[in-house]
């Protein structure tokens, strides 16, 4: 399909960030909570392991400095200085408690129901990556587009810290996030890439801040 033909505000899968730590404690709802994330056709849930909690006793295994980063540009965003975990952000709008799967539910058919003005479309082919996106209209202020990859479940035995002896289960769980590209939004964007390995890609349209997230598509 030609980028002409794909000039249509659309609905978008939901994207679904839970921000969460194997040294705390009050985490492993929200872990749970995310088997039925990924498995919801209309959402694209990702699991980000925060770095803050691991000075308790339990480096998290999956743990990574960038996503605190992320998590503490949001709290910035939305004129907030508190970061805690459990938490979700649906869409890179609303920042939802963890563990309040009705909360999360609502605010997911809440976002369901808006219509983008950018179309992605994404493609594989062996380690090549193909991107292509329009605006329609052009957008008002530029984008960022990002790629990431994920392995889709992944059980840890915590030795020590607040969940020492649990057995827990993670999904969707981010091992890698890069930006690739800023996009004005005002021309197409198209743009190859690599892709190594077998896990699965996510490709993200997100407004800059971050703020709202404009498109995002998942290849498994």
């Amino acid at each position: 399909m030609g980028l002409a033909g794909l000039a249509a505000a659309q609905t978008q899968p939901v994207l679904v960030e839970l921000y969460t730590s194997q040294g705390c404690s009050s985490c492993p709802p929200a872990d749970e909570f995310m088997a039925q994330l990924v498995n919801d056709p209309d959402v694209i849930a990702l699991s980000l392991h925060v770095d803050y909690w691991d000075y308790i006793g339990w480096k998290d295994t999956f743990g990574d400095p960038q996503f605190t980063k992320r998590q503490k540009a949001y709290a910035k965003a939305a004129g907030s200085r508190m970061i805690y975990t459990p938490q979700i952000i649906v869409d890179g709008v609303d920042r939802v408690e963890g563990n309040d799967p009705l909360k999360v539910g609502e605010s997911i058919r809440r976002h369901l129901t808006g219509l983008s003005p950018v179309t992605l479309q994404v493609s594989r082919d062996g380690d090549r990556l193909m991107i292509r996106a329009i605006a329609e209209p052009p957008l008002s202020r530029g984008a960022r587009v990002q790629v990431v990859r994920y392995l889709p479940k992944a059980t840890v035995l915590i030795e020590r810290g607040e969940n020492a002896g649990r057995e827990v289960a993670y999904h969707n769980v981010v091992t890698n996030w890069q930006a690739l590209a800023e996009w004005p939004g005002l021309q197409p964007f198209e743009m190859e890439t690599t892709a190594p390995g077998d896990e699965p890609v996510v490709v993200i349209v997100q407004s800059e801040g971050p703020a709202e997230v404009l498109a995002v598509a998942a290849l498994k």
